[in-house]
């Protein structure tokens, strides 16, 4: 993955945008600092669609019973 300065990001943004196309996504820096990915709209689809954890884990297909009831496998801790 290239990291380019806004300014030059700014000047070949064809090139950068042909890259991105390509599946070489660019980091965008301002003033040395990441700012921005410029990646293909295909791969930003893609990675847009990715659930979060917590969605999978309420799709999961679980039973009543498939889960320990709370504040059982605890144990005591002397401290």
């Amino acid at each position: 993955m290239q990291e380019l300065q806004l300014r030059d990001a700014k000047a070949t943004l064809s090139a950068v945008i042909d890259q991105a196309k390509q599946g070489q996504p660019s980091i965008i820096t301002r003033h040395g600092r990441p700012e921005a990915v410029v990646l293909s709209f295909e791969e930003w689809q893609r990675l847009s669609q990715v659930p979060s954890f917590g969605r999978l884990l309420m799709a999961a297909p679980l039973e009543p019973d498939d889960l320990p009831a709370r504040g059982e496998g605890l144990r005591d801790v002397e401290l």
